[in-house]
């Protein structure tokens, strides 16, 4: 582990210096990457110097109990090494989490989509009370939502609702939701009571710019068209609305929130970009095999990660065997456990991935 901290350290350094030199704002990508690659380290090289400084005391310390022959100083000398042990094994801990490998995403704001899967009207109408969890979740977070496009269910609720997310640690905290919901509970369109199962898919994406991913625009066509739904008095008359297809992927991309097709455009194009790194991700993750996608923020959105039960007011996550029976809460946005529940399993995978766990 010190040699790991040695080099993070040489690294801050050298980082430090690359920022200062008089060009390193000419390439503002390769700047900005740099400033946040020097903050990270710095949080860690701070513990790093004061776990190096109880090293020395304890040494000091035990040199003191080793030469000093005064039964007063000797106590006080064995008190003080008591308590700057105790110091060393917390900034251990401290340290052993802030070197397991950190997704480099989790910063980024995000892309939600939630679409209704198998169950017909009733699958509609939970993909609405997932996203209402999600909007209720996201203002306690003080995160902002914005919702870029949606297609309304017929009994309610939505076929898909496509939204962005952005404030702090968006993606890092929203990325375990992605995967297929299930919801047991008896519809209100079933006439003889009886508990019927539904689920809806959840895809979290983590926001790329342009300086992530880049697209051939001459590989991607785009089309205008008139908006639909609520939107004011430019609905239907002016062709804000924007679909993109990426033709060399097949992947289509359409926003309609605002009323200038240039908001819209930029806005699609974000979630474009979010779409093709997922793909070029999956791919990644299969040629790594089972490591990554054995964790617990895989992202696999075919995966079945949790099931809300209404009769028993049981919500289950399937990833880290989590049964809680507070429905309501869940629904009303109150998820943090769950998140934090998944998160520690990750970590704790990760920690072990590195063979510093003792």
């Amino acid at each position: 582990m010190l040699d790991k901290l040695a080099h993070i350290k040489d690294r801050f350094e050298e980082v430090g210096q690359l920022i200062i030199q008089p060009d390193a704002m000419a390439d503002m990508g390769k700047y900005t990457k740099l400033t946040k690659e020097y903050k990270d380290l710095e949080k860690v090289v701070q513990v790093y110097d004061e776990y190096k400084l109880v090293l020395d005391n304890i040494q000091s310390s035990k040199q003191m109990l080793d030469s000093e022959k005064d039964p007063d100083f000797r106590e006080m000398a064995k008190a003080e090494l008591e308590e700057l042990k105790q110091s060393q094994e917390l900034l251990e801990k401290e340290l052993k989490q802030m070197l397991i490998p950190k997704d480099p995403n989790d910063s980024k704001d995000c892309i939600l989509e939630i679409r209704g899967g198998t169950g017909g009207d009733e699958a509609a109408i939970f993909a609405g009370d997932l996203f209402r969890m999600y909007q209720r979740f996201a203002e306690k977070q003080n995160w902002n939502l914005t919702i870029l496009d949606l297609t309304f269910g017929s009994a309610g609720g939505y076929k898909e609702i496509i939204s962005t997310v952005s404030g702090a640690d968006v993606y890092g905290m929203l990325k375990y939701e992605s995967g297929v919901h299930r919801v047991q509970r008896v519809p209100s369109t079933e006439t003889q009571g009886r508990v019927h199962t539904s689920a809806a898919t959840v895809a979290v994406l983590p926001e790329m710019e342009e300086v992530d991913v880049q697209i051939d625009m001459n590989e991607v066509r785009k089309d205008t068209y008139c908006s639909s739904g609520p939107g004011g008095q430019s609905v239907n008359t002016t062709y804000s609305a924007v679909r993109l297809t990426h033709e060399p992927s097949g992947i289509v991309v359409t926003c309609q929130d605002q009323k200038s097709q240039i908001k819209n455009f930029e806005k699609a194009l974000k979630v474009l970009r979010s779409r093709i790194y997922e793909i070029e991700l999956a791919k990644h993750n299969e040629e790594v095999g089972a490591q990554r996608r054995s964790m617990v923020g895989s992202g696999d959105r075919s995966d079945k990660i949790r099931t809300y039960n209404y009769p028993q007011s049981r919500v289950t996550d399937h990833r880290i065997n989590k049964t809680a029976y507070n429905l309501p809460d869940v629904m009303d946005g109150n998820i943090e456990d769950f998140i934090g529940a998944l998160r520690f399993a990750e970590n704790a995978e990760r920690l072990k991935n590195t063979g510093m766990e003792n």
